[in-house]
C-alpha cells in the first residue's frame, strides 16, 4: 500500500509539490499523470526514500517513508525516469550487486537473474560490458534490477522509454500478473494510451496540485472527452493542438 498525507516538497521557496494525499491499495495498478514539472518525479523520489518531503507524510509498505527509510528500500522496486547503471559492469554483476544489497540468499540470485534476462531477451548478452548496450538494452536491465528482489510495490517512471514494442508488451502483462498478485504498482508515463489500457485509477496533478482522480472512464466523462489524452489536455491547461500547429505552419511560411 503506498499513501500520503499533504506532501509537500519546496526547492529554494518554490513548492514543487502541495498538500498531495494518495491512497493506493494492494493490487492496484495506479496512473500517475501530469505535464513535465507537474512533481510526478518529486512524489516519487520522496516515496522511494530518496527525498525528504518538506511537510505532509507519507507510508510504503506500512512504513513511514522519512523516519524508516530503510525498510521502504525492502520492500520496493523503483524504475527511474532517467536510470543510472554502472555501465563497466555486465548485466550478470549489476544484478548480482543488487541482489547482495538486498540480502538475497546466494542459491535464488543465478535462477532468477536468468529468468529476468530471458523474460526481456538479453540473457544472450549477460555477461557483455553494459558500455556497449543500448538504450533499450539498458532499460531491460534497469527494470530487471527492480523486479529481482520480489518488491511488493512497484514505482515505475516512465519504465517504457527506449523499450522495443516486445518487451514493452511484456512488461505491460507482467504487471497486470504482478497485480493479481497482490503488488501495489504506481505508473508514471507520458503514454496516455498505456496508462488508459492498464490502470485501473489515475491521478492527474498540475504544478504541484491535485487536478482529477478517478477512473479512465470517469475522467473522459467529466471532460466529455472520447479519449484519456484530450482529456489530459483540458485538464492541464493545454492549448488545442490542431491550433498550436496551425499556427506553427503559418509562421514558417511568413520566414
Amino acid at each position: 500500500m503506498i499513501e500520503t498525507t499533504n506532501l509537500s516538497k519546496s526547492y529554494d521557496g518554490h513548492a514543487a509539490l502541495k498538500n498531495l494525499s494518495i491512497r493506493i491499495e494492494p493490487g492496484e495498478i495506479f496512473g500517475f499523470l501530469g505535464p513535465n514539472g507537474a512533481g510526478k518525479s518529486t512524489t516519487v523520489k520522496i516515496l522511494a526514500g530518496l527525498l525528504r518531503p518538506t511537510g505532509g507524510s507519507a507510508a510504503v509498505a506500512g512504513f513511514d517513508v522519512d523516519k524508516q527509510p530503510l525498510e521502504v528500500k525492502k520492500r520496493i522496486g523503483y524504475v527511474p525516469e532517467t536510470g543510472a547503471l554502472y555501465e563497466s559492469l555486465s548485466p550478470a554483476e549489476y544484478l548480482e550487486m543488487v541482489a547482495c544489497l538486498h540480502h538475497l540468499e546466494p542459491k535464488v540470485v543465478e535462477p532468477r537473474v536468468d529468468e529476468l534476462l530471458d523474460l526481456f531477451g538479453i540473457s544472450s548478452s549477460k555477461h557483455q560490458r553494459m558500455t556497449e548496450f543500448s538504450k533499450g538494452m539498458k532499460q531491460k536491465v534497469i527494470i530487471s534490477a527492480a523486479l529481482l528482489p520480489k518488491p511488493d510495490v512497484l514505482f515505475l517512471d516512465e519504465p517504457l522509454n527506449g523499450l522495443d514494442a516486445n518487451a514493452a508488451m511484456i512488461f505491460k502483462e507482467l504487471l497486470k500478473k504482478l497485480a493479481a498478485q497482490g503488488k501495489t504498482i504506481l505508473f508514471c508515463s507520458h503514454i496516455l494510451e498505456v496508462v488508459e489500457r492498464i490502470c485501473g485509477r489515475i491521478l492527474i496533478i498540475n504544478e504541484g496540485e491535485r487536478i482529477m482522480e478517478g477512473t479512465a472512464q470517469e475522467i473522459c466523462s467529466y471532460t466529455r472527452s472520447t479519449t484519456l489524452e484530450q482529456a489530459f489536455a483540458q485538464l492541464t491547461g493545454s492549448r488545442d493542438v490542431g491550433e498550436i500547429t496551425t499556427e506553427f505552419l503559418a509562421a514558417l511560411e511568413r520566414v
